[in-house]
């Protein structure tokens, strides 16, 4: 093996790809288990064969990052895709899995969409290029269930640059796809000679953004995006995939029928575009169309550039906003308005008001609610149940709201408030299932229909046991069906019997020793009365099959309950003795210290590792200390961050101190990893405290000057509160850092805020104060790492770097020397 230092120091190095110890390879590579799809009808599974990791070079195929967008020039799709290679349908509860014919060889299927009367199903599938520089496309698939055979339905191509390129019209017979337009000529040189400066102004208004990547950057670059993201909305027919165009080729990011099959509401973008702005904040246009002849029957609305919204995390534009199809009926549209001017800083008894436009769209809208809150969430029951969801992030609270949309002037009656942060108290999640026509709607019970049904995650001080519970609207009281117990972790996936007395669930089960399968459940049986419907094999079979996991419960200096996750090596003894450490974490803000210390995670749960994971080092001899909560709380009008640091070095000191406490953990040989914020966590942690040999960090941000409009969960700018920025900001205190740290970063990191600047920078910083660093740039990976090869070698300089420094550290220099 190539040990770090092993070769002569230069100043950059073109270094060939490493493995690491097999045991983790082949944890890495294990197969990767199938993704379902349940019908609506709740009798059809598809599970989907999914992509192993893809090559460096699928990865480095050609990429255009235009408008916070990511998409590939040949397919005119998204350039990063998590694609399933096959499909199998079972009908349940005990019918045979059964291939779907007829698809190409390595297909790649994404965006799988069931047809309202479950007989079909919709798919893209993302053809390869024939060979260097030519085109792929992306193509609209449709499978029959029944006889489980698969054909190509359009021949046009796919504009798939927004993804969710077509929808089920509620016929079941019709689909509406956004195409490539016909006869498109080739797209825009993107060196052509400029024709002048780009010129930004902001006319002195307020305009603050967050940081984002992959902008655009001046008029080359608009002409290319309009190139790609311009589509032709067609209606295609399911018998024979004959096509009628609707309206006219334009931006067209989203193409919803209404309910009843009579209408579109289209949402279309358009100039002036921005440079500091992703799409998302883009101009659009609002219209419904007739879905017969496409002409536009309401021009709803024209939003200008979304510029001035203020940074705070519940600001919203002016103007209305959240436009969709009212989903139990058949064409009313809803949308929400702010009454602040969007700004959560401004007092207002009314924060947002919600509407409803019915067909024919010709007269006023009819107000459905005021809240005092902003909208979250609507979900409809029937004419005369829906729940709308406000929150305020100030002091993370929630408030759900049961209102009667036949009646919009009743005052709204509250059905659940509270903490956000509440896990012990959460109620669940009201539970949807699909109508006649696909939408979700409330799934209700009992007499009158005023039941319906929650799903939660049960957290509790023995950690998360999911539930399902049934709710009487009238009298607000919970009838438990079910919980998960020990020592098993169930999950609700979906209710499929409701009637009577019969309850009828499908549930995910696991438990520390087995890997998640699928089953019906009877929970109307006082016995786990359950049927086997997949029967996926442990990945790890040849390992072992398991790991070793342990929930540890703490307290920090300050009071606050911590967790921990610890895992030892399969045939580890107390008498071994203390072992080499390495901890991961990430840290979460809080407004309230009891909510801080809530237990979340089950000791039940099967431990699958992800390409992230710290817990492949049990196999070279490492406890795991996973998943270690890092709570960083300010009550009241103080703010979370305003003692980040303290909090941040306290919470690892405590779980150092309890690891050290029972026996496992040498608190003198123990190293921190982080990926994004957890990364940031790793850099401060070894800036302010001596507690790590060494520290691990992928893909962090490490300068708050860089991201000066907030951060994560900070909403004071840099200018509001500059001591706060520079303080947690690990590049300020690159003198400070004596402890060794593996920096790596993947070179097309997309996410906001973690640009690779900020680890060259960082690293450029520790070098010149003369700190041991190593600086690792993956090439073609995003924020999310995926390619094989970088995989493999990230493992590789994760456990050379360990051992060099926590399981074989070398002595201290005496003191003078």
């Amino acid at each position: 093996m190539l040990l770090l230092g092993s070769a002569p120091f230069t100043q950059a190095q073109e270094f060939q790809y490493q493995t690491p110890p097999k045991a983790i390879q082949d944890l890495l590579l294990a197969p990767p288990t199938p993704r379902l799809s349940l019908s609506g009808d709740g009798r059809t599974l598809a599970l989907l064969a999914v992509q192993d990791f893809p090559t460096v070079a699928e990865l480095t195929q050609p990429e255009l990052r235009l408008a916070g967008l990511r998409l590939n020039p040949r397919t005119n799709g998204p350039s990063r895709v998590s694609y399933a290679v096959g499909i199998r349908l079972k009908r349940l509860p005990d019918g045979a899995e059964v291939p779907v014919k007829n698809l190409p060889a390595q297909a790649r299927i994404s965006s799988l969409n069931w047809a309202p009367d479950n007989k079909t199903i919709a798919f893209a599938l993302t053809t390869a290029p024939d060979g260097p520089g030519a085109p792929g496309r992306v193509e609209l698939w449709v499978a029959d269930v029944a006889s489980a055979s698969a054909r190509r339905l359009l021949a046009a191509p796919l504009n798939d640059v927004f993804g969710s390129s077509f929808e089920w019209v509620a016929d079941s017979r019709t689909l509406l796809a956004r195409t490539v337009p016909a006869g498109r000529g080739p797209a825009p040189a993107a060196d052509a000679a400029p024709t002048g400066p780009t010129v930004q102004e902001s006319g002195g208004r307020k305009s603050g953004a967050r940081t984002y990547q992959d902008l655009l950057k001046n008029p080359a670059d608009e002409r290319i995006f309009e190139h790609y993201a311009t589509s032709q909305l067609v209606k295609v027919s399911l018998a024979d995939g004959a096509t009628q165009p609707l309206g006219s080729p334009g931006v067209i990011q989203a193409a919803s029928p209404s309910p009843d099959g009579r209408y579109v509401l289209l949402r279309t973008r358009h100039r002036p575009y921005s440079y500091q702005l992703p799409i998302s904040s883009f101009p659009q246009r609002i219209d419904v169309l007739d879905l017969g002849s496409g002409a536009v029957v309401k021009a709803v609305a024209d939003l200008p550039l979304a510029d001035n919204v203020p940074t705070n995390f519940d600001a919203v534009p002016t103007g209305p906003r959240e436009f969709d199809w009212r989903a139990d009926v058949p064409a009313t549209l809803f949308y929400v308005e702010a009454q602040d001017g969007g700004d959560p800083k401004v007092k207002a008894e009314v924060r947002d008001r919600a509407y409803l436009l019915a067909a024919p769209f010709t007269g006023a809208a009819q107000q459905l609610a005021a809240l005092p809150l902003r909208f979250a969430d609507v979900t409809w029951g029937h004419g005369t149940l829906a729940l709308i969801e406000g929150y305020r992030w100030a002091d993370r609270h929630q408030t759900t709201w049961q209102l009667n949309p036949s009646a919009p002037e009743a005052p709204l009656t509250v059905l659940f408030d509270g903490s956000s942060q509440d896990t012990y108290n959460a109620p669940g999640t009201p539970y949807t299932h699909r109508n006649a026509q696909g939408r979700p709607v409330l799934l209700t019970g009992g007499a009158g229909g005023q039941s319906i049904y929650l799903l939660g995650n049960g957290a509790s001080p023995e950690g998360d046991r999911p539930f399902v519970d049934e709710l009487d609207l009238k009298t607000r009281k919970a009838t438990r069906w079910w919980r998960s117990a020990a020592p098993y972790y169930e999950v609700p996936v979906a209710i499929l019997n409701a009637s009577g007395k019969k309850r009828d669930l499908l549930t995910r089960r696991e438990s520390a020793e087995q890997s998640p399968n699928y089953y019906l459940r009877d929970a109307s049986s006082k016995k786990d009365k359950l049927t086997p419907i997949t029967s996926f094999p442990n990945p790890y079979a040849s390992f072992g099959g398991s790991f070793k996991k342990q929930l540890l419960k703490y307290k920090r200096t300050d009071g606050i309950d911590l967790t921990a996750e610890l895992y030892l090596p399969q045939n580890y003894k107390k008498a071994d003795g203390p072992l080499p450490t390495l901890m991961e974490a990430y840290p979460r803000e809080y407004k309230d210290k009891g909510n801080a210390g809530q237990v979340s995670g089950s000791p039940y749960t099967f431990t699958r590792l992800s390409w992230g994971s710290p817990v492949y080092w049990v196999t070279q001899g490492y406890a795991v200390l996973a998943k270690v909560s890092v709570p960083i709380v300010g009550e009241g009008s103080k703010e979370p961050n305003d003692t980040y640091i303290e909090q941040l070095v306290s919470s690892a000191k405590a779980a150092i101190a309890e690891g050290a406490r029972l026996g496992v953990v040498d608190p003198d040989r123990v190293g921190v990893m982080g990926h994004s914020y957890g990364a940031f966590m790793t850099a401060n942690l070894l800036a302010h405290s001596s507690l790590f040999k060494a520290g691990l960090a992928r893909s962090g941000a490490y300068n708050r000057t860089l991201t000066p409009f907030g951060f994560q969960g900070e909403e004071r700018t840099f200018w509001q509160a500059p001591e706060v920025y520079n303080a947690m900001s690990p590049f300020n205190y690159a003198d400070k850092i004596k402890t060794p740290i593996l920096l790596i970063h993947g070179e097309a990191d997309n996410n906001s805020g973690t640009f690779p600047i900020q680890t060259e920078r960082f690293y450029a910083a520790l070098k010149g104060h003369g700190a041991t660093a190593r600086y690792v740039v993956l090439p073609a990976e995003s924020h999310s790492y995926a390619a094989r090869e970088n995989l493999l070698h990230m493992l590789w300089e994760m456990d050379s770097w360990l051992n060099k420094y926590v399981k074989n550290p070398a002595p201290a220099a005496p003191i003078g020397n």
